[in-house]
């Protein structure tokens, strides 16, 4: 079973190299011609030598007789010797013709490197961005970040640089083994019988050097999320004081991290100096073995230079072959790793799936959704009517917020809990592109970009004019705001917002939904961080600018949601209490108690204020 499932892994690896390798393919192959054609280059030059110390030394017995006929046809021996310029002219010409064919591979291993790499990111890329949010809950950003850099690059360095070298090594092997054969049979067993040992120790090592990387691979994923999290929340670690315990954590995990290293490169280092204590033992052979045939006149002093440059040849792919395996145990991690993000499921829309509807009416019908363990909505009914503005209203972690991620389709609801329809058509039939389309959402949290106020407001609709954007800001309160920065629309807002105040943030959030003028808005506690009195201006604005469209306001605050066409008050999963304004406060249940409490605190404030 569990060789299967390798086998299974090892299959899946293969296919994900060749998915990727799409579009490179080319530039593969001319590399793998180019790199073999140098191996052909480099194994004539010594041959030539070993001629040339024939030549020299008179024994021309061994050569090949198309040779002895060219030496006479050129003058003999005695012209050979005179002219051994022309041998060191054939020897250089064969170095750089070996030069242009690396300069080839270079080239298009390169260029099939950087292909690859940028193929192998945009791909990753496109996937992570359409991974369904419950997948985004269960990982971690800083671990992903580090799947989509630095096991890229490990994949990219052992395709560029150990598979083409794969192919060298086979050649060099092939080609290597029969000149040495053609010299002498019995020496090149000698030298080819530490081959397998090598080969075999090798492949003991590459599954515990595989385990040993996987495991440094999965702690450094750990070290990126705690260092991008400290870092984009730098200011709450400063203002609560947590310097010392952040930093006494990152470096808990760092010198986890670092002892994985060490151990592993620990491993590679008693795989490294065996495969150097194996190679020395393999040339010392071939030398003493060679130079007893040479004396004992079993091959030529040529044959037995040309014997030990062979074996030179030789013995680098067989040793370079332990760190292909090597490589190959680290970047199979790094496949796996980056396969788990391209095998997780997309969001999909379902077969035969429509386009948004003309009605925005809404329905609830006995919605139950849970992230886990219990249920945060519990057999939720509730009817919204096209056009009206409607008010949620409940305590923390009684599913508003859920509400309304459900309704824009960010997470699935299971076909056994229930269904959400808009103009009578269930949402899991509409295609998602359209019904986040058609349904603006302002999140709890409002998340700003590295750019100018302008691109953050027109990033949800990237044709709008700068009317368009001073209407949206307007809306949003945020006009006046802008008026005061010294670079008006054009203000760069640092990262996630940082240069803006709580309000400024969520105004500038509610401009950019409001500048997407779609016939659903839905605004999740959108006013939590502005005053009382910038939140009527807000809501005078949203009024004007949602006449014929459906609103969806969701806050703590009464005085947000008062002037709704109807209020839902949400308790335990399901809808308690529900009317208007003032049909609630007759009612006398939660929604009178709150906006009691409510009231009196802020009679209190106004009271301390006057004083």
């Amino acid at each position: 079973m569990e060789a299967k499932k390798e086998k299974e892994n090892i299959r899946g690896r293969f296919a994900t190299i060749r998915f990727f390798m799409k579009g490179s393919v080319r530039f593969f192959l001319c590399s793998v011609i180019f790199v073999c054609l140098l191996v052909v280059f480099e194994l004539v030059n010594p041959k030539v030598i070993g001629w040339t110390v024939d030549f020299v030394t008179g024994d021309m017995s061994r050569m090949p007789q198309f040779l002895k006929d060219l030496v006479e046809r050129l003058g003999g021996r005695s012209w050979c010797i005179e002219h051994l310029w022309v041998f060191s002219l054939i020897v250089a010409g064969i170095a750089v013709i070996g030069a242009v064919c690396r300069y080839a591979f270079r080239m298009f291993n390169g260029t099939m490197a950087e292909t690859l790499v940028k193929r192998m990111r945009d791909t990753v890329y496109d996937q992570v961005i359409h991974l369904p949010f419950k997948w985004h809950d269960d990982n971690r950003t800083g671990d992903i970040i580090q799947r989509a850099t630095s096991d890229v690059d490990m994949v990219r360095n052992f395709i560029s640089e150990q598979l083409t070298s794969v192919f060298r090594m086979v050649i060099l092997l092939v080609l290597a083994l029969s000149m040495m054969a053609s010299i002498n049979g019995w020496l090149t067993l000698a030298a080819a019988a530490f081959i397998p040992v090598i080969i075999g120790y090798s492949l003991i090592f590459h599954r515990k050097i595989g385990s040993a990387f996987e495991k440094a691979d999965t702690e450094e994923g750990k070290l990126s999320a705690i260092a991008q999290e400290n870092i984009s929340g730098l200011r709450v670690v400063r203002a609560f004081g947590r310097e010392r315990y952040e930093r006494e954590r990152f470096e808990g995990k760092n010198e986890t991290y670092t002892k994985l290293w060490v151990r592993t490169m620990q491993l590679l280092s008693i795989f490294w100096i065996t495969n150097d204590i194996i190679g020395g033992f393999q040339m010392v052979t071939v030398l003493g073995l060679g130079a007893h045939l040479a004396v004992a006149g079993a091959i030529s002093a040529g044959e037995y230079v040309s014997f030990i440059a062979y074996n030179g040849m030789l013995i680098w792919p067989v040793r370079q072959l332990g760190r292909v395996i090597s490589e190959m145990s680290k970047a199979g991690v790094s496949i796996d790793r980056l396969r788990y993000i391209l095998d997780s499921k997309r969001e999909e829309d379902a077969q035969g799936a429509v386009d948004f509807p003309d009605s925005t009416d809404i329905d609830f019908e006995k919605v139950s959704f849970s992230y886990g363990e219990g249920e945060v909505l519990k057999g939720l009914d509730l009817h919204i009517k096209a056009g009206q503005t409607i008010g949620i209203l409940g305590g923390t972690g009684t599913g508003k917020s859920t509400m309304a991620a459900l309704l824009d389709g960010l997470y699935e609801l299971p076909k056994e809990n229930g269904c959400i329809k808009v103009g009578g058509i269930d949402i899991r039939s509409i295609k998602k592109h359209e019904l986040r389309k058609n349904i603006g959402l302002m999140l709890q949290e409002p998340y700003l970009f590295s750019r100018t106020l302008e691109e953050n407001i027109t990033i949800a609709a990237p044709k709008s004019t700068h009317a368009d954007v001073e209407a949206a800001s307007k809306g949003a309160s945020l006009d006046t705001a802008i008026e005061r920065f010294n670079e008006g629309y054009k203000t760069p807002v640092g990262e996630r917002g940082v240069t803006l105040s709580g309000g400024q943030k969520q105004r500038t959030a509610i401009a950019r939904t409001l500048i997407r003028k779609t016939p659903v808005m839905i605004f999740d506690d959108s006013l939590s961080a502005v005053d009382a009195q910038t939140d009527a201006k807000i809501r005078a604005g949203l009024a004007q600018a949602g006449q014929g469209v459906t609103v969806i306001l969701i806050s703590h605050r009464i005085t947000t949601l008062m002037n709704a066409d109807r209020i839902f008050v949400i308790e335990d999963g399901r809808v308690a209490e529900e009317g208007s304004h003032e049909e609630l406060l007759a009612l006398g249940g939660r929604y009178r108690r709150i906006y009691d409490l409510q009231s009196a605190f802020t009679e209190d404030e106004g009271e301390v204020a006057h004083e």
